[in-house]
């Protein structure tokens, strides 16, 4: 396997808090993982370090060479005040370093902005301002701007949070899309029972890595990254959430 990301003992602490203790874990060419946990488990920590957004940590992380990433953060993190259209938001991510003031964009990266937004069914409002945007509408605007420069590895922070079931399924049909085009895919996420549908393996965290593997996950692996017994129930998802578990009398969620 054509690894892009080798994570050998990486350990973060915030002031007397470990944040992250001993992950070690690799991502590969063509992977699409859930990485899913408890709030305050490490997941976004992990992200952003992989990212260099967090320089205090011990332990090593090698990126291949010559990587093109993209990052779409949780939707808290962005201000919707400033006043810009979401095309506009878009085309950011194609800006030049070292712009300058009067700089315009080609019409060729026009084309792509404007291309991505229909793939994410939101051409519509490409002229909109983006604080009259729906919780479902900006998160699809974000990802937009992730996609617009073409990335062969794409981190995700929440990108379902908190928005409308529509936008939901349209989001993960496209991380889906995306991921047999080639893109490797790290995804953060509390959607525990729709995402073993999607992703090929799953990380489970609480502060240190629980268990990385096969989607289909036991519940002795979910009580063990909550650290107490749960309990999960899938209203209206046609699929296995955990494995068949002969020990505890054959608990099973559909």
């Amino acid at each position: 396997m054509n690894k892009l990301i080798e994570i050998k003992n990486l350990f973060v602490r915030y002031d007397n808090v470990v944040a992250l203790k001993d992950i070690s874990l690799d991502i590969c060419e063509g992977d699409y993982i859930g990485i899913i946990g408890p709030n305050g488990g490490g997941k976004s920590t992990l992200i952003k370090t992989i990212l260099g957004y967090n320089k205090d940590y011990s332990g090593t992380i090698k990126l291949k060479e010559n990587l093109l990433t993209s990052y779409v953060p949780q939707r808290s993190e962005v201000s919707r005040d400033f006043p810009i259209t979401v095309l506009e938001v878009v085309l950011t991510a194609l800006l030049p370093s070292g712009f300058h003031p009067f700089f315009r964009y080609k019409e060729t990266d026009k084309n792509k902005a404007f291309e991505i937004l229909k793939e994410l069914k939101i051409e519509n409002l490409a002229e909109r301002s983006i604080n009259e945007l729906s919780g479902g509408e900006f998160q699809r605007m974000l990802i937009a701007r992730a996609l617009v420069s073409k990335p062969k590895l794409l981190f995700l922070d929440e990108p379902t949070s908190n928005v409308d079931p529509n936008s939901r399924s349209i989001i993960y049909e496209i991380l889906r899309k995306l991921n047999l085009e080639g893109v490797t895919i790290l995804l953060v996420t509390h959607d525990v029972m729709a995402i073993s549908s999607f992703v090929k393996s799953v990380a489970c965290m609480n502060t240190s890595l629980v268990y990385h593997g096969d989607p289909e996950i036991s519940s002795e692996t979910i009580n063990k990254m909550y650290g107490c017994p749960i309990d999960l129930i899938a209203h209206g998802v046609p699929h296995r959430v955990f494995k068949e578990n002969v020990s505890s009398g054959g608990t099973k969620s559909w």
